[in-house]
């Protein structure tokens, strides 16, 4: 048996959303963004890793984990990336980590203040793909109008444990791996989220949010976007990824300015979570090479 983990990061609400943050201590600033269906609490591990280089605050985006339903109900791209400005704007300057929509939502927050970001990490970003995965195409199908509604009310017929193994399932290359205190932890608050009336409504607006990008173009799409990024970019991809196609990993290294590209052999889609340690060293190495200005970016 593994050791036991550390307990999630405490939170508190700045502005309009919950953040979790690790004890005050480097002056240096980092904010985490999770994923669809995800949490805060999805980056405590890698936050703990980190905790001695950065202070670090883990955003719940509006409607999940504790943040409440926004209240203009927008739970688009832009809306969330909204949300991450205003956190960004509170704690000054920051090295900016997405995983998943959080990923995309990252790529939104850094082209359209480049003066807040000092450093942007994607770990599997959910980037328009021509030819997307079964995952994103189950996204897809979530999202159609009524359709999306009566797939969300059958869901919560189900177990709770089953719909969070199943969800661990598609998301880390081996469920094996998963510590059960983390399984406990996601399953007591999947049940927590069946209590809340916004619950569903945050979720097939989320993943409208990202279908909607897919089809975006011109000026505002996401890979317009990721052109204009000007901060030095780390893109993760887990090679095991049943969610976001590795090969997508090549077009972003083609498209961000200042990029490294590491390839995770035996991850899936949440490498943060399934070897943070790894993930670690790679983005203590991108906050090294921010801070010296003109070191290279090899890939």
């Amino acid at each position: 048996m593994t050791a036991e983990p550390i307990p999630h990061w405490p939170g508190r609400m700045i502005g309009s959303v919950h953040v979790r943050s690790t004890p005050e201590g480097p002056a240096e600033q980092a904010v985490f963004v999770h994923g669809l269906a995800g949490s805060a609490t999805n980056w405590t591990d890698l936050m703990d890793e980190l905790k001695d280089e950065v202070t670090g605050h883990a955003i719940d985006l509006p409607g999940a984990g504790f943040s409440p339903a926004p209240a203009d109900g927008d739970y688009s791209v832009e809306g969330h990336s909204r949300a991450v400005i205003g956190l960004l704007e509170h704690t000054g300057p920051a090295h900016l980590f997405g995983n998943s929509l959080g990923g995309a939502v990252a790529v939104r927050v850094a082209a359209a203040r480049p003066e807040l970001v000092r450093s942007l990490t994607l770990i599997s970003p959910a980037l328009p793909d021509l030819l997307p995965r079964y995952g994103p195409l189950r996204v897809a199908a979530a999202a159609i109008p009524v359709l999306g509604e009566w797939v969300a009310s059958r869901l919560t017929l189900l177990p709770a444990e089953q719909r969070i193994t199943a969800s661990m399932a598609v998301v880390w290359a081996n469920m094996d791996a998963v510590h059960p205190v983390r399984l406990r932890d996601a399953i007591e608050e999947q049940r927590r989220r069946d209590g809340l009336p916004y619950a569903g409504e945050a979720m097939i607006g989320s993943a409208r949010g990202i279908v909607a990008e897919y089809f975006r173009r011109g000026k505002d799409s996401l890979w317009h976007q990721a052109e204009k990024v000007r901060a030095r970019t780390l893109i993760i991809h887990g090679r095991h990824d049943r969610l976001v196609r590795p090969a997508m990993a090549r077009k972003a290294y083609r498209t961000f300015r200042q990029v490294r590209l590491v390839l995770l052999p035996t991850a899936g889609h949440v490498a943060m979570m399934e070897m943070p340690q790894v993930v670690a060293a790679e983005a203590r190495r991108l906050i090294g090479e921010t801070r010296l200005g003109n070191a290279p970016l090899p890939s």
